[in-house]
């Protein structure tokens, strides 16, 4: 008789919070790519571009970050109105450093829907449209 390994959880929030300090750690500002379709995510519905956002987790930029196991929360200000953010982990499709595109794309989780792929004038590092000149993010796999 085989005895069996009980199934693992997701290596996704402990990833998350591994880039999320190594990005700080060097004095650069942590931005998460989201898939906002995915259920659970609440966003202000403004900055949703294409079915996806970008958020600035920068310290100063949020208050009470939380980087669970389950959701990323915290609190940010939008036109000046501060609002109550939720992320599933499972909604996070890359974290990176706004200044250099380092940081680390996350693959589909089993039972996860495929990301909507970028539209052409998807939002920029701002989570702002167009209107700001484009610097795509180079994201390499970090191991």
């Amino acid at each position: 008789m085989t005895e069996r390994t009980p199934p693992m959880s997701s290596n996704r929030p402990y990833l998350l919070r591994a880039i999320y300090d190594w990005i700080t750690d060097n004095q650069l500002t942590p931005y998460v790519l989201v898939d906002a379709t995915v259920e659970g995510v609440r966003v202000p519905p403004q900055v949703i571009k294409n079915g996806q956002v970008v958020l600035n987790l920068a310290m100063r930029a949020v208050a009470s970050l939380e980087l669970g196991n389950d959701f990323i929360s915290f609190q940010a200000r939008f036109s000046g109105v501060s609002q109550a953010i939720r992320i599933p982990v499972q909604a996070v499709l890359a974290l990176y450093a706004q200044e250099n595109g380092q940081g680390m794309m996350f693959p589909a989780e089993e039972g996860d829907t495929p990301p909507p792929a970028p539209g052409p004038d998807g939002p920029g590092p701002s989570g702002e449209g167009p209107d700001k000149p484009k610097r795509s993010p180079h994201l390499r796999v970090v191991k």
